[in-house]
């Protein structure tokens, strides 16, 4: 049993990992830089170590100092959190070297799945249908046109590694091909060390779905609903809701039974999230997130269930709480994404509350914004029984939300709960350039 955990993270999920170890019985120990001295998880945990200075590449992002503050502290396992070291794989494969428990699946499923080039063969395998591309890399003028041409333009170039919208490129004409994928590849090999690359079709305005799951390295899958992420900019979701309005009961059945064959044949562990692309009544695998997702509130919500203190359980050779068939989903979920767009101190926070409102953050009153770190702050969920019910709720909660000495997206977000398009759960991917044309910079 796991006595004392590591977490390799900051931040929100730094502090949502603290608290659900507390119901475990299971002590915490933080890690941080120089700069995040002050932060809430820091000052949460029963331990913390500093790891190195503000650069992620030497703090967050140093493998080495990370084990040798789980050794040195005493731990027997490790939590890597979202982002940073959470899907590398290597780093899996050290802290089990070093003889610590590793919060997520094992390196080789890290390793095949972070791959996208193979995840979809992969997926494809297990019957899932995939978006049309390329069979494999892209590596010489001549096959991408023929995957372009047979695929029909527009295309996306997309990188094998990585994620984020990097590396990434849409491709309208031919004559623009070459000198895209040499740029996808560039920027892909400067962000992820891996300068590979894949062509598939680009959907116009499609919707991103994605469920989530929870394995127990067994073949046992649970599957906790879908999540709509269509509201993004940039590739950044904004916006998430739990279930969709864009998924009928049909689609739902397929998407779950893929989703449960594809993790089951993989002895999947822990908690991840399998990707789609849905255009019309179709959809398509597009990746599998071996980690927890910043939006997992929204499914415990409408399931009942704490993921993260399951993706502990599971990952310590526990069983899973409640099987895949009594789990019930029930009323509606929808998180917005509270985004810092400048540094600077907290002056006044002013947290929302009442029934089905949840406010997760690391910030505090007289907190400092560093410029350093991702420029999420806060995440604010609500949940009622239908749709309608909690836009309303949630528009509520974002108008009682104050956050004065810094600039966010609080306002940006209450226009898109406004939108009409938005109210009638009629939109894809391009609702926030739509909305704000002048801002999807």
């Amino acid at each position: 049993m796991i006595k004392r955990l590591l977490i390799a993270n900051r931040g929100e999920i730094a502090v949502r990992i603290i608290r659900a170890c507390r119901e475990l019985g299971i002590e915490t120990v933080a890690v941080y830089s120089t700069v995040d001295k002050e932060n809430l998880h820091v000052k949460m945990a029963d331990k913390a170590i500093c790891i190195g200075p503000a650069p992620s590449s030497k703090s967050y992002l140093d493998s080495n100092a990370i084990i040798t503050a789980a050794l040195r502290t005493g731990c027997q396992a490790v939590h890597p959190g979202v982002g940073f070291l959470s899907e590398n794989a290597d780093f899996a494969r050290k802290i089990e070297k070093a003889g610590l428990i590793w919060i997520g699946p094992n390196p080789e499923t890290i390793e095949m799945l972070g791959d996208k080039v193979q995840a979809r063969a992969t997926a494809f395998k297990a019957g899932l249908p995939i978006t049309p591309g390329s069979d494999g890399a892209i590596d010489n003028e001549k096959d991408a046109i023929s995957v372009a041409e047979k695929c029909g333009f527009p295309v996306i170039i997309k990188a094998a590694s990585g994620g984020g919208g990097k590396g990434m490129r849409i491709v309208w004409k031919k004559e623009d091909l070459a000198e895209n994928i040499k740029i996808a590849s560039t920027e892909a090999l400067a962000n992820f060390a891996d300068g590979t690359v894949y062509i598939e079709k680009y959907m116009v305005n499609p919707r991103h779905v994605e469920l989530q799951i929870l394995a127990d390295g067994k073949g046992n899958v649970s599957v906790l609903g879908e999540r709509d992420c269509s509201v993004q900019k940039n590739h950044q979701k904004l916006i998430e809701e739990s279930p969709s309005p864009g998924v009928t009961n049909e689609m739902r059945q397929r998407m779950t039974e893929g989703a449960i064959k594809l993790f089951s044949s993989l002895s999947y562990r822990g908690a991840g999230t399998i990707e789609f692309l849905v255009s019309e009544n179709d959809f398509y695998f597009m990746e599998v997130n071996a980690r927890i997702q910043v939006e997992h509130p929204v499914s415990e919500f409408v399931s009942g269930i704490d993921i993260i203190r399951e993706q502990i359980r599971v990952c310590d050779n526990q069983a899973l709480e409640i099987p895949s068939e009594k789990i019930q989903l029930s009323g509606w979920a929808m998180e917005a994404r509270i985004n810092a767009k400048t540094p600077g101190q907290i002056t006044k926070l002013q947290i929302p509350g009442g029934p089905g409102i949840r406010f997760d953050s690391f910030i505090y009153q007289g907190y400092s914004v560093l410029p350093h770190y991702d420029s999420m702050i806060a995440k604010l969920i609500a949940y009622d029984t239908d749709r309608n019910k909690v836009i309303k709720k949630l528009l509520c909660a974002l108008e009682e939300l104050e956050i004065e000495g810094i600039s966010t997206n609080i306002e940006e977000q209450k226009e898109i709960l406004k939108a009409k398009k938005f109210i009638d759960g009629n939109f894809g991917t391009n609702l926030y350039s739509e909305l704000f044309p002048t801002k999807n910079k």
